[in-house]
């Protein structure tokens, strides 16, 4: 009963992170603690946790005075729409979600099964970086990480969630996935943040301006899907891995539908085609004569306007989209265009998603940053 009673209070401070305090902390800022985004993300009771126990094995600068067990990071395997995935969620309240050496080894042990068994990898992420106080240690668990975000790439599909101030380390890796998403407001991706530029360059910026969703929307194209608050975006989450397949083996799922396709809706096509070709029609309009209803989901939607790129189905089968977009600067080509067009074809080639390209193009943008 006693080793009962033990295990049961390992449990119980496991569930609790940082402690109250800081969850209350989190909860003010409208966010998520990692494992209420866990509960939310996955199917309802079919989380399986991996590594609760799991604490951090430094000694020095203090660290022998403080444990907390799961050292930072909630990782295990669990259920969407029925479907396997893996996923990791750093825990901002203890030691604000800095990788350790342990914090890693958790990691790479959910991206190693992920890739063993064929299923999506998902993480959540919500770290400040290297934890300081293990120096060396820590930079060499995260060069563990970035080695198997490369051979997990084409092989199973990797989506990153940016939940809080992510900094150094803790961006690499999720712009070596395959899909990003951000919070307004919350979520921050930095190389180095505001304090180090202003030291560095004397350039005052504010982190959201930097970092921010919005700007890693348009202005850098890393951000694919902006979401209001942390419970929406885990919901689109949840949607977009209806479009993907398992691993590269595997076909997409196929949703099934009520009824047919209405054939009235391609002859909707005739009234959105201006007879002058000189004029400007939103290609997503005609996009949705040709889908099943309300199926499009447009990636990088606020990045390189003059391309659509996202997923749809067809006849419920899973389907990739490349749109030339006429009322964007014509629909001409640039350089962002044709990066953001190119990742978004590689990645369908991967996992055996098929193209359906609309276009229309006047060519590529005339000047010298676009020849250079």
């Amino acid at each position: 009963m006693d080793k009962y009673d033990d295990l049961k209070k390992k449990r119980e401070a496991s569930k609790l992170g940082g402690g109250q305090k800081r969850i209350d902390k989190q909860h003010s800022q409208g966010k998520l603690t990692a494992r209420e985004r866990v509960y939310l993300l996955l199917d309802e009771n079919s989380f399986e946790e991996i590594g609760a126990f799991v604490s951090h094995r430094s000694q020095d600068f203090g660290l022998d005075k403080v444990h907390f067990p799961g050292d930072g990071v909630v990782t295990g395997y669990g259920k969407i729409h029925g479907r396997l995935v893996y996923v990791f969620s750093q825990d901002f309240t203890v030691f604000g979600g800095s990788l350790s050496e342990s914090h890693a080894a958790k990691i790479c042990q959910i991206m190693d099964l992920a890739m063993k068994n064929g299923a999506p990898l998902i993480g959540l992420n919500d770290s400040g970086g290297a934890r300081i106080q293990e120096g060396v240690v820590s930079l060499a668990g995260y060069a563990d990480i970035f080695y198997r975000n490369t051979r997990a790439s084409g092989v199973i599909p990797q989506i990153s969630v940016i939940m809080g101030p992510c900094a150094g380390g803790a961006v690499y890796s999720p712009a070596l996935t395959d899909f990003i998403f951000m919070v307004e407001d919350t979520s921050f991706m930095f190389v180095t943040g505001p304090n180090v530029v202003k030291t560095v360059t004397h350039e005052e910026v504010s982190s959201e301006d930097l970092g921010g969703a919005i700007s890693h929307a348009e202005k850098s194209g890393v951000n694919d899907f902006t979401s209001p608050n942390d419970l929406d975006c885990l919901r689109n989450v949840r949607d977009l891995v209806t479009y993907l397949p398992q691993n590269y083996s595997e076909q997409a799922p196929i949703k099934k539908i009520r009824s047919s396709f209405d054939e009235k809706k391609t002859e909707k096509i005739k009234t959105i085609l201006p007879d002058n070709s000189t004029l400007p029609y939103d290609i997503r309009e005609v996009i949705d004569c040709v889908v099943d209803d309300d199926s499009f989901k447009e990636v990088k939607s606020d990045f390189a306007k003059n391309i659509v790129v996202g997923f749809c189905r067809i006849d419920g089968k899973s389907v990739g989209i490349v749109a030339n977009q006429p009322t964007v600067l014509a629909g001409v080509l640039d350089i962002d265009s044709s990066r953001k067009g190119a990742r978004f074809v590689r990645f369908c080639d991967s996992f055996n998603i098929p193209l359906l390209v609309f276009e229309d193009v006047p060519g590529f943008l005339p000047g010298t940053d676009q020849e250079w």
